[in-house]
């Protein structure tokens, strides 16, 4: 199976949070951490940030109730 990564601008797109929102919340532990792809190059894992943007949902609707 092919393991998508997505870059930082994409992971800005898909998810809305700018670049500063994302590691500082790396940093806090509430967002997947990137991979190293090179010396100077990340990734995210796609399943990772889908799997965050589905529990960011279940705690919204959670919310609302």
């Amino acid at each position: 199976m092919t393991e998508i990564i997505l870059r930082r601008a994409e992971v800005e797109r898909v998810t809305g949070l700018s670049r500063s929102t994302i590691y500082d919340w790396i940093s806090k532990g509430t967002f997947p951490k990137p991979i190293k792809l090179g010396d100077r190059a990340v990734g995210w894992r796609e399943r990772d940030v889908q799997f965050w943007l589905a529990s960011k949902c279940s705690e919204r609707g959670s919310d609302d109730r």
